[in-house]
């Protein structure tokens, strides 16, 4: 059986932070040991800090490298490819791939997006040749007329590990400030007239179908056991509405208030990464780092950027006052939790060898190495 032996390490477990050796065996996580080894074989690492495998539960990074540039459609399997590629060298070794169900107007090519992403997972997974783990996250769009029939084929898929039920209208949640919903549509080149319009048709579109839509979607995804998260909260009563259906997860919750009324109700809560690197949020909601102070974060997601995710870990450890292992956590254990995959997330034996090799330099923490089910990746 192949032996790897990681030593000279800063290792973050669990609880605390540690100098010792790593053991790799058959993929796992074999043995914890303070100090350094010995061994002929042991590669040191140098000081540099040794953390789980990133679990990302939601990125919307596979539309970006779809369409790299405006206009410019990339073929879906290369594109899957290279997501997968930058997911592995941001330290990312599972990630959840959120894909948007229904269409709001924003991106017309976004079911196919969904629809292509599927394929490519189902011909691609089984091989073993991607880099990171990947699962699905649908992102239920709970007003657009055809987000049920998007979600009734794929709702029993054995990779998806959560649903979220969104509503981006304008005027609810992320976009609850129509001012910067118009800046918005103006950077996308519609004249006002057409912004009016295009109002007007979505308010009519969401009092018909928000709530027949959220009724069905519910009934369909009862039996499945699968995590169930609300996106972009604003207010107590919909977080109560959220609690009453089941949903235990809060999704980049956009103000305190709803934060408070998630963690009340013993909800999860995930924020989004970027919002921490950037020192705020892009859209003019809460900062991520004042629901950290507040004891109001149990995950992270990379939203945008899979890079983000490290950083923000360590980033709030430096500036938040929580410990690093805690930081850590919110990125590694809890979102595996969250996801159902309990043989991840933690340097403890007996687990998966998911593993990151972390330099900090002037304080910019840098992924180096990063190994799947003890395989190197990147």
């Amino acid at each position: 059986m192949t032996e790897t032996i990681l030593t000279n390490a800063t290792l973050i477990l669990p609880t605390e932070v540690v100098a010792g050796t790593l053991v790799i065996r058959g993929g796992q996580i074999a043995e914890i040991q303070p100090g350094r080894s010995h061994a002929a074989s042991a590669t040191d690492l140098g000081g540099d800090h040794v953390m789980p495998g990133v679990v990302d539960v939601h990125t919307d990074n596979l539309e970006r490298q779809v369409e790299p540039r405006a206009g410019a459609r990339w073929p879906s399997r290369s594109a899957m490819i290279a997501h997968d590629a930058q997911c592995a060298a941001a330290g990312v070794t599972t990630v959840l791939d959120a894909l948007c169900l229904g269409d709001l107007g924003f991106d017309k090519e976004r079911v196919k997006t969904f629809r292509d992403a599927v394929v490519d997972l189902d011909a691609l997974v089984p091989t073993g040749i991607l880099k990171s783990d990947h699962y699905l996250h649908l992102r239920c769009e709970l007003p657009a007329t055809d987000m049920m029939e998007l979600v009734d084929p794929v709702a029993d898929h054995p990779l998806v590990r959560m649903i979220s039920l969104m509503d981006h209208s304008p005027g609810v949640g992320q976009y609850a400030n129509m001012d910067r919903y118009w800046a918005l549509r103006r950077r996308g080149g519609l004249k006002d007239d057409e912004i009016q319009g295009r109002i007007d048709h979505l308010l009519e579109q969401r009092a018909r179908t928000r709530d027949p839509n959220r009724r069905a979607l519910l009934a369909r995804v009862k039996h499945l056991g699968v995590a169930l998260a609300s996106h972009d909260d604003r207010t107590v009563e919909e977080i109560e509405e959220n609690h009453r259906d089941g949903i235990m997860i809060s999704e980049f919750p956009v103000a305190m208030e709803a934060a408070n009324a998630a963690r009340a109700r013993g909800m999860d809560i995930i924020a989004g990464a970027p919002n921490i690197v950037r020192g705020g949020s892009h859209s003019g909601n809460i900062a991520a780092a004042d629901l950290v102070r507040a004891g109001r974060v149990d995950a992270f997601a990379s939203d945008y950027v899979p890079a983000a995710l490290v950083e923000a870990a360590f980033i709030c450890a430096d500036t938040t006052g929580i410990s690093l292992p805690e930081a850590v956590g919110y990125i590694t254990d809890r979102p595996a939790r969250m996801s159902n995959l309990p043989d991840r997330g933690r340097l403890e034996a007996g687990l998966r060898a998911d593993l990151v090799r972390v330099c900090v330099h002037q304080g910019q923490s840098i992924v180096r190495q990063v190994w799947r089910g003890g395989e190197r990746v990147a």
